[in-house]
């Protein structure tokens, strides 16, 4: 099997983000990673589509599932016809594609991808366990293209950090962050990162800052309500993210919190660079539903109760940030400017 994945963290490595083998998915649960070393094993995947719902893997990790999940249905209806196996399949599509609904345009085009790939298996005459070899090896292939994908994202971002440089992450960009600190580490750039914690999951403080320093780098956590004025006294040079959507007119969504750091960049001159390709199902802003997640979540802090009794939480899991703000979109054919996005598809 050809890896994408060689000197990479931990977190990052092919089988610690979800990986389908002997009819489960295991997946990492990154909640509570790194305090503890846990996965969750799926036995259908309809509790794959539960595990993505529920955070236990974050950023690039649900696409990983997802497909996953449908080697996994595959296994579910090994014992069925053709036919009956890809009903079977084409609703476990929606079910895994739908388990988050911001992220579900981007998410049908990975359980589509599976799905066109199990009826041309089924038009060549194989059912089960030939199929759940082919999703399977759908799965891996688009994990293989992926990796190879954010390693061109990684090196283009690479291009607009200075040798030496300090630079400020928000939330998990997942395999982004660790090819492009593969790829400076490759140049012999000096590069230490900061990493706002990110609640209510610190998924900058437990994901980012792990996968930083198990590749050796100097990083620091700081709290969500740092980034201002640690930009100024820690001399940031450049502020990236990566994005759950990034529209055809330039708007970017990502965790919640990317809005203000960008906003401070702005402010201190610091530039700041989004790290995904454009969608062309989400064209503007309307088009984008905004995930509300469970308000409980934000009383408490890795499970301990940090208000009142009676207090109320609000948690929007994203927040918008207008184009205006960010310097240029990292894709995998270079950056764009915000502004023009529809050159990356000619």
């Amino acid at each position: 099997m050809k890896r994408n994945d060689e000197g990479l963290a931990f977190l990052l490595q092919y089988e610690n983000v979800a990986w389908y083998e002997d009819g489960v998915v295991r997946i990492l649960d990154r909640r509570i990673y790194p305090l503890e070393v846990t996965y969750v094993i799926c036995h259908s995947h309809t509790e794959v589509a539960q595990a993505i719902a529920d955070m236990v893997t974050q950023s690039g990790g649900p696409y990983v599932a997802a497909a996953m999940g449908m080697a996994l249905a595959a296994w579910e209806v090994r014992d069925r016809s053709g036919e009956e196996a890809l009903a079977f399949l084409t609703r476990a599509a929606y079910t895994l594609s739908h388990a988050r609904p911001t992220t579900s345009a981007k998410m049908e085009q990975v359980t589509g991808g599976c799905l066109s790939a199990a009826v041309t298996a089924v038009h060549a005459g194989k059912t089960g366990q030939d199929l759940v070899d082919a999703m399977q090896e759908t799965a891996v292939a688009r994990l293989y293209d992926n990796y190879e994908r954010h390693a061109r994202m990684g090196a283009y971002l690479a291009d607009v950090t200075p040798s030496k440089a300090t630079i400020m992450t928000q939330c998990f960009a997942e395999n982004i962050i660790g090819s492009y600190l593969r790829e400076c580490r490759r140049r012999n750039y000096e590069v230490k990162v900061i990493c706002p914690e990110t609640r209510p999951y610190f998924q900058g403080a437990r994901l980012t800052a792990s996968v930083a320093k198990d590749m050796d780098f100097d990083v620091t956590v700081i709290t969500d309500n740092m980034p201002g004025y640690t930009m100024k006294e820690k001399k940031v040079d450049l502020f990236t993210s990566a994005a759950d959507v990034v529209t055809m007119d330039g708007h970017i969504i990502n965790k919640v919190g990317t809005f203000q750091i960008a906003l401070c960049a702005q402010y201190w001159g610091i530039p700041y660079y989004a790290t995904r390709n454009p969608d062309p199902a989400h064209p503007d802003l309307s088009s984008v539903v905004i995930e509300e997640r469970d308000p409980e979540l934000v009383l408490e802090a890795m499970g301990t109760r940090t208000t009142l009794p009676g207090v109320n939480g609000y948690y929007p899991a994203f927040d918008v940030t207008p184009p205006k703000l960010c310097d240029g979109i990292v894709t995998e054919k270079g950056i764009f400017a915000p502004t023009d996005l529809h050159r990356f598809f000619l």
